[in-house]
């Protein structure tokens, strides 16, 4: 199949399903204990990120806990996400993309209905070889303005998370749904 946009170029067609549709993201529900500073419904971001998300379906990732500026998420062990069968390791795009999506699930807490978060920068120190195992996330944001936000992220082992497999720093801009 052709993308419309560029008959040369093929790609699998995709359906953002209800309730994000193909231009907005997720809006505030009627739960206000996830109401706060930012807005956002945390329960439609936590569902985004597992079913509209193709990639995170395949690898699954799941948003274990979030909150305002902070989400745990984890990954479990498939042998499709092995980079180096010899040491045998992780590979490190996993590591990278899992970063990625933690530290931008975690300014997207912050912001209000309809807005949209994409990656400006991505910095990953990787800083031993990722085990054959689960692994988790945890992001914080450390600052979020009008347009940009920052995450530092921290990937780990459940069975040893105070000695991290990469540390990461994420940069995103922030679409505010009234800008437009």
């Amino acid at each position: 199949m052709t993308s419309p946009d560029d008959p040369g170029t093929s790609h699998v067609p995709f359906q953002v399903p209800a309730p994000f549709g193909p231009h907005s993201g997720p809006k505030a529900g009627p739960d206000t204990d996830l109401q706060g500073p930012g807005g956002v419904d945390l329960a439609l971001v936590r569902q985004f990120f597992h079913e509209a998300i193709p990639f995170n379906r395949y690898v699954g990732l799941k948003l274990m806990e979030i909150e305002r500026g902070r989400v745990l998420a984890k990954i479990p062990f498939r042998s499709e996400l092995v980079g180096d069968p010899i040491r045998p390791a992780l590979h490190g795009g996993v590591i990278s993309m899992f970063a990625d999506t933690v530290g931008g699930s975690a300014v997207w807490s912050l912001t209000n209905p309809g807005d949209k978060v994409a990656t400006i920068d991505l910095r990953v120190d990787y800083l031993r070889p990722g085990r054959l195992m689960e692994i988790q996330a945890v992001a914080e944001v450390l600052r979020v303005g009008n347009r940009v936000g920052v995450s530092s992220i921290r990937v780990f082992h459940p069975d040893d998370p105070a000695h991290p497999i990469a540390m990461a720093m994420g940069v995103y801009t922030i679409k505010r749904a009234d800008e437009r």
